[in-house]
């Protein structure tokens, strides 16, 4: 069986003896659990990105449309965008539990950096909806 490490654990919920420590290792592994289920879920979709954009690129290639990889790229553009939310999820849920100073500062590195990406991300996707392009189809079948 796989077993989870708490480093950081308060006294409480070492003491497993106790209803209350048993509850709240109940709690901190529930927690540990949930954010490995939302890592995975944005790291699905990151991989369902890569193989859409490929897809795409693949008929582009058949095709012969080289000229401009855009609609690529937004079409993988949306599926980062939608993972990065899920992952900063996860650092948040890994922060629920009895979360140092250092896991504070670490988190708010993470959270500026993946919500600068996330908004520079989108403003590209929205910039490049506005303008069109040859390969302008390509997006609509994309969605």
């Amino acid at each position: 069986m796989f077993l989870l490490q708490f480093p950081a654990l308060p006294e409480a919920a070492r003491d497993v003896t106790s209803v209350h420590g048993q509850a709240e290792s109940g709690v901190i592994s529930a927690v540990l659990w949930l954010k490995l289920g939302v890592e995975t879920v944005g790291a699905t979709i990151i991989a369902l990105g890569i193989l859409s954009a490929g897809w795409l690129l693949v008929k582009a290639l058949a095709k012969r449309e080289t000229a401009d990889f855009t609609a690529i790229r937004l079409a993988l553009a949306r599926y980062l965008a939608l993972a990065l939310e899920f992952q900063l999820g996860a650092d948040i849920l890994s922060t629920a539990i009895a979360p140092s100073w250092e896991q504070i500062g670490k988190l708010g590195a993470i959270a500026v950096i993946r919500t600068a990406l996330n908004y520079f991300l989108s403003r590209e996707m929205r910039e490049e909806r506005h303008e069109a392009t040859p390969e302008s189809h390509v997006v609509e079948r994309a969605d």
